[in-house]
């Protein structure tokens, strides 16, 4: 399964927070559960990583009306013999 690092934007006033942690924990969304916000350092965007098969399956952890909004990234590790082959190849260019 892969990773997926989740991002939401809201709107900045402390009311658009309001709803929108109030929508997450209506719907009971595993997203809530896991989200960290930014909120009270005036980055109005919240951040949950989940396992999916799927950006389409990670993207459905969202309530209908947030998931046009988010972006949804895969996340990637990298070991040193992959980013030596990488530097390497690159060298003889």
């Amino acid at each position: 399964m892969d990773r997926y690092l989740i991002e939401l934007p809201h709107e900045p006033e402390k009311l658009a927070c309001a709803r929108a942690v109030k929508i997450l924990l209506e719907t009971g969304s595993h997203f809530l559960t896991n989200a960290d916000f930014g909120c009270s350092d005036g980055d109005h965007r919240a951040w949950t990583i989940v396992e999916a098969e799927s950006r389409e399956e990670a993207r459905s952890v969202l309530p209908p009306i947030y998931r046009f909004e988010a972006s949804v990234i895969k996340l990637n590790k990298f070991t040193m013999e992959e980013i030596d082959d990488i530097i390497s190849h690159h060298r003889g260019k």
